[in-house]
C-alpha cells in the first residue's frame, strides 16, 4: 500500500485533494529498485490544466517505455496547499511514488506560457532545489526546460541546468544514455553538462556569456567553453506516423480542462500568420498517416473510457485526409456514439456538415478568428481570410441552425489605425445582420455574438519580433474605442465585447522578449508572493511593480521598444530552420500590406526545407 505524501488532515482541509494522490487509471508505477533512471515531469500550473497537456502525455509514455527508467508527474500546488507545505515543511513530491522530487535524477519542466515562470520557482523552492543552476550539487536533479517558451529561454536561463530546443521525441534517449554513461564512469554534474551540450538541440546556459552595450542592448553572446556550440538547432520529428504516441493516456480523477482523448493529426501550419510563433517554430507541416490515426483513435478510446475525441492541430482544416478521418470516427469507429471536438477549423460546408452531426447545435457556438476587424489589417498580419469568406461561413452556420458565434481579435497590431480598431465592431455587426437576413420563422432564437480581443504580443521568431508593443494605457484606450463602437451598432444587443487584461499582457511581452537580466525581476516578484500569474484572481501586480522598481529594469525597454533588424536579439543563438532573412522579408511585406501565399499554394523560401520533409516536399517528383 502506497504511503501518501500528504497526511489525511491536510487532504481534508484543501481544495480538490484528488489533484495530489496519484494512482489514476493508466498511470505508470514501477519498482524504483529496478530502474537506473528516475525523472519527474512538472507542468507549472494546476493539475486540471496540466493533465490536458498533450506534450507531457507523449513524453511520459515514451520515457516509461524504457525499462531502465521511471518517470512521474507533478503539478503546481494550488495556493491553499502551497501554504500548508511551507508551514509543515512538506517537500514537493511526484504523484506516482509520493516521494520527494529532489530524489529524482531529472526534473523536466514544460514551459507552455510565460506567465508560469514564478510557478517554476515555486516548484524548485518547495522541492528544496536551489533556484540557481550554478548553486546545485551532484545531489540535486538535473533541471531541464522544454516547450514553446524555450524559443527564448534567456529570462529564466539562470534557473535551468539545460534546455531542450525542439520536439522531445528526438534526442532524449541520447541524453539519458549520456547521463548513465557519465554516472557509470564516476563523472560529476559538470562533466555531464559538458557532454550534454554536444548533443544537438541541447542548450546549457551557464556555458555562455552575454555582454551588453551601454544602451542595454546585447553586444555579444558567446560560448565560454569549447564544447558549447555557437548555434543550437531545434530538433524535429520528421516521420510523424512512426513517432511514439500514447495509446493508454492517464485518465484524471477530476474533470480536466480537456476531458477527452486527444489525437494529434499533424504538426506545423501552412498559413504563415505573421504574429504566430507556433506557425513559425513548428515548420514544416508534417501529417500523420490517416490509417495510423484510425488505429490510434480506436485504441485510445478503448483504453480510457472517454466518449469524446479531439483532433489536435494548429489548423485542422488543412489536414489532407480530414473528411476520411472524421467520417470514420462518425460512422465506422468501433466505439460508437463518440463526440468529436474539432478545434481550429475553417468554417466551410464540410466543417458545418460534420459539426451538425457531432454537436448539439442549440447549445454549441462556432468560433471564428478573424484576428483583425479590417481587411487592410488582415493583409498586414497575413491572415489569408477575407470578409466575404467570414460572412459566407457565418451565413452557412446560421442557416444550419447555429445562433451563437465567438469572434477572436487582437488589438495593438503593427500599423493599426482607429479605423482598423472600429472595424472589430463593424464586422460583428455585419455578422449579426447576416443572421437577421434569415426569415424569422427559420431562426433559432436570438443571435448571440461574443467578440473578444487579446492584446498583441510580439513573440520571438515571428516577422513581428521587431515590432513594439502598446503600453497598458494604449491597450485600454483601444479597447474603449471598440466598446463604444459596439454600442453604436444597430444590433448592439446581440453583440457582447470582452477583452484581456492589459497589465498581464504587458508583463507577458516583457517575459517573452527579455534577456538574462530579466531573471532578477522574476525571482524578486516570486519572493514577494507572485505565483499563478496567469490566474487573474491571484495576479500580484504590486509584487511585480516592486520587483521592477528594486531592480531598476524597465518594462518598456523590453516590451514597447521597436527593435532594429540588425540588433542582436536574446534568442538569435537558436536556429529554428526558418531564416532571419525570411522573417525580415515578411516584416517588410507586412508594412507594405502584402499577403504571402500559404505553403501549399507556393513555397516562400522560409528555410524549413532544410529539415528534408513535410509539406516542403509534397507533390514533388
Amino acid at each position: 500500500m502506497r504511503k501518501l505524501a500528504l497526511p489525511e488532515e491536510v487532504l481534508l482541509q484543501i481544495e480538490q485533494p484528488a489533484r495530489y494522490i496519484g494512482n489514476e487509471f493508466n498511470s505508470v508505477v514501477k519498482d524504483k529498485e529496478k530502474v537506473a533512471l528516475r525523472g519527474a515531469f512538472l507542468f507549472p500550473d494546476v493539475y486540471e490544466i496540466g493533465m490536458s497537456h498533450l506534450g507531457i502525455q507523449i513524453l511520459y509514455d515514451m520515457f516509461n517505455k524504457r525499462e531502465d527508467m521511471w518517470c512521474e508527474r507533478v503539478y503546481s500546488p494550488w495556493p491553499d496547499l502551497d501554504r500548508v507545505m511551507r508551514e509543515q515543511s512538506i517537500p514537493l513530491f511526484g504523484l506516482e511514488s509520493q516521494e520527494p522530487v529532489k530524489n529524482e535524477d531529472f526534473l523536466f519542466i514544460t514551459l507552455q506560457y510565460e506567465m508560469c515562470y514564478t510557478n517554476v520557482l515555486q516548484a524548485l523552492d518547495l522541492a528544496g532545489i536551489p533556484l540557481h543552476a550554478v548553486e546545485r550539487t551532484d545531489e540535486d536533479p538535473i533541471v531541464i526546460g522544454g516547450g514553446p517558451c524555450t524559443y527564448n529561454p534567456e529570462p529564466i536561463a539562470p534557473f535551468f541546468d539545460l534546455f531542450y530546443i525542439g520536439e522531445g521525441e528526438v534526442v532524449y534517449d541520447q541524453l539519458f544514455d549520456t547521463y548513465l554513461e557519465n554516472k557509470k564512469n564516476g563523472g560529476t554534474r559538470q562533466d555531464f553538462l559538458k557532454k550534454a551540450c554536444r548533443i544537438p538541440g541541447i542548450y546549457v546556459p551557464q556555458f555562455y556569456e552575454v555582454t551588453y552595450h551601454e544602451d542595454g542592448t546585447i553586444a555579444a553572446f558567446t560560448p565560454s567553453i569549447p564544447e558549447a556550440p555557437e548555434k543550437i538547432k531545434k530538433q524535429l520529428v520528421m516521420d510523424m506516423t512512426e513517432a511514439t504516441y500514447p495509446e493508454k493516456p492517464v485518465v484524471p480523477f477530476i474533470k480536466a480542462t480537456q476531458d477527452r482523448v486527444v489525437l494529434e493529426i499533424q504538426r506545423g501550419c501552412i498559413r504563415g500568420c505573421r504574429f504566430c510563433q507556433a506557425g513559425m517554430v513548428y515548420r514544416p507541416t508534417r501529417e500523420r498517416d490517416v490509417e495510423k490515426l484510425k488505429e490510434l483513435a480506436t485504441h485510445m478510446l478503448r483504453n480510457t473510457g472517454h466518449d469524446e475525441i479531439s483532433l489536435s492541430s494548429l489548423s485542422s482544416s488543412d489536414y489532407s485526409h480530414l473528411p476520411e478521418l472524421v467520417n470514420y470516427l462518425i460512422d465506422s469507429c468501433p466505439e460508437k456514439g463518440v463526440n468529436i471536438s474539432l478545434p481550429s477549423l475553417r468554417i466551410d460546408a464540410f466543417s458545418l456538415d460534420v459539426m451538425s452531426k457531432v454537436q448539439d447545435i442549440k447549445k454549441s457556438s462556432l468560433t471564428f478568428a478573424p484576428e483583425a476587424g479590417s481587411q487592410r489589417m488582415r493583409n498586414v498580419i497575413n491572415k489569408g481570410l477575407t470578409e466575404e469568406v467570414i460572412l459566407d461561413g457565418a451565413g452557412k452556420a446560421f442557416e444550419g441552425g447555429w445562433n451563437k458565434v465567438k469572434l477572436y481579435f487582437m488589438l495593438g497590431l503593427p500599423t493599426e489605425t482607429e479605423d482598423d480598431i472600429k472595424g472589430i465592431a463593424h464586422l460583428a455587426e455585419k455578422i449579426a445582420e447576416r443572421y437577421y437576413e434569415i426569415p424569422k420563422d427559420q431562426r433559432n432564437g436570438k443571435c448571440q455574438i461574443t467578440a473578444s480581443s487579446s492584446f498583441f504580443i510580439p513573440k520571438p521568431f515571428t516577422p513581428f519580433q521587431w515590432a513594439p508593443m502598446n503600453t497598458e494605457r494604449e491597450f485600454l484606450d483601444k479597447a474603449a474605442i471598440v466598446k463604444a463602437e459596439v454600442r453604436a451598432q444597430l444590433n448592439q444587443k446581440s453583440i457582447r465585447y470582452i477583452y484581456h487584461e492589459a497589465d498581464i499582457s504587458l508583463l507577458e511581452g516583457f517575459l517573452a522578449r527579455g534577456d538574462r537580466k530579466c531573471a532578477e525581476v522574476i525571482e524578486k516578484a516570486y519572493r514577494k508572493g507572485a505565483i499563478f500569474d496567469a490566474w487573474s484572481e491571484y495576479f500580484r501586480k504590486d509584487a511585480w511593480e516592486e520587483a521592477f522598481a528594486e531592480t531598476g529594469i524597465d518594462v518598456s525597454f523590453y516590451a514597447c521598444r521597436e527593435r532594429s533588424t540588425d540588433e542582436i536579439l536574446p534568442w538569435d543563438f537558436l536556429d529554428i530552420g526558418v531564416t532571419k532573412k525570411f522573417l525580415i522579408r515578411e516584416w517588410e511585406r507586412a508594412q507594405q500590406e502584402t499577403v504571402t501565399p500559404n505553403c501549399k499554394m507556393q513555397c516562400s523560401g522560409c528555410g524549413a526545407k532544410s529539415f528534408g520533409g513535410g509539406v516542403c516536399y509534397e507533390n514533388q517528383n
